[in-house]
């Protein structure tokens, strides 16, 4: 028996709204998720097992139309779903009583229900969700039928809000394998056994890494698994370095190369970290020119020569700030880059730094 399992799959979601891919984004979440049925065909699976959130919120009627379209025409694998937090059911909720094509299943019910295949002898349990938040272990106590078959549970939570995990419980309640949703990283809980699929795609700047599906296989009484990529992008957070000799120019050398490494068509986020030059401005504001960028946070600190400043300032405000903060064993010193890391790393000093900075922009 061959499955595959997926989770938050989002549709409907508008991710990083107010950028320029975000209408793109959204699109490609239904076109990654058609791939998927196509996908599946492909691999002739027998099922494809969805661990809720399908939908970023309540499903309008011609969505579920098309999503069951692209269920019906898959020609041998059964699909079997489970609504999450986000698509929680409400009473008006139109997928209660939508009529699904022959080879879906619904598990719609509050409490556990199952289906049994027989052709495959397996045996799928779920529950669905009918609020946003459900802080019961409801999993807790979850065990399979007596029947001699393949029991899988399909469950969506693990935190606090969200249907809280006892994880060394449920490892040991006897189902084969365990198809979770709701975190979106990509994760073995259990090796082969108990794994949350992760988002299909991405749909927040803090789902980094690889995203995509599982693809399983029962034989012989025990599964094997493997994590397929599959998203069209990804989120990356990129850390640059700069030093004392640092110039925009080749900050911008050095982002577009990453870029460029790293993929075009994917989405960053830019911490800025280490010295520079104090009459170095990087031009961040410019820097989405070379990707899709969503923030780039300038955290550099100027590299000031107090020796020299010192000399310059000796009888002005500039100078008596700094003999003021500057701590009395680094006076000594002939110049900022003498300072050890302790040093340039404490509040007296980046006090230091950030005051002369504003002292100099008044002059």
């Amino acid at each position: 028996m061959r499955f595959i399992h997926i989770a938050d799959v989002h549709l409907g979601a508008v991710p990083d709204k107010g950028y320029p891919w975000s209408k793109k984004r959204s699109e490609e979440i239904w076109s990654t998720f058609r791939n998927i049925i196509q996908e599946t065909e492909k691999e002739q699976a027998d099922l494809l097992l969805i661990a809720g959130d399908l939908f970023h919120r309540q499903p309008l009627l011609r969505e579920l139309k098309e999503v069951n379209y692209l269920f019906g025409r898959l020609s041998r694998t059964q699909v079997v779903w489970i609504a999450g937090n986000h698509d929680y059911l409400r009473p008006d909720s139109p997928e209660r009583t939508f009529e699904w094509a022959e080879n879906v299943i619904f598990l719609d019910g509050r409490e556990c229900e199952c289906v049994y295949f027989r052709d495959i002898n397996t045996t799928v349990y779920g529950m669905s969700y009918y609020q946003k938040e459900i802080m019961q272990p409801l999993y807790d106590n979850l065990v399979p039928e007596g029947r001699e078959s393949c029991h899988i549970l399909l469950a969506h939570g693990g935190d606090a809000k969200h249907i809280p995990i006892d994880r060394k419980r449920l490892s040991q309640s006897g189902f084969d394998y365990i198809a979770l949703g709701h975190i979106h990283k990509p994760q073995a809980l259990a090796e082969n056994r108990m794994i949350y699929a992760g988002a299909l795609e991405p749909i927040d700047p803090n789902d980094t890494g690889e995203h995509g599906y599982i693809l399983g296989e029962y034989r012989n009484g025990k599964i094997r698994t493997r994590f397929v990529p599959f998203a069209v992008r990804s989120y990356i957070h990129l850390t640059l370095h700069s030093d004392e000799d640092m110039t925009d120019s080749r900050m911008r050398e050095i982002l577009a190369r990453k870029i460029a490494e790293y993929g075009s068509q994917n989405i960053y986020r830019v911490q800025l970290t280490g010295y520079r030059d104090p009459d170095v401005i990087f031009q961040t504001d410019a820097y989405g020119s070379f990707g899709n960028i969503l923030e780039v946070d300038d955290a550099t600190e100027p590299e000031y020569d107090f020796g020299e400043l010192l000399a310059r300032h000796e009888t002005d405000v500039i100078g008596r700030y700094i003999q003021r903060l500057l701590p009395e064993e680094t006076k000594v010193k002939e110049c900022g880059e003498t300072l050890t890391k302790e040093e340039r790393g404490n509040i007296r000093y980046r006090a230091l730094c950030l005051g002369v900075q504003a002292l100099k922009k008044r002059r």
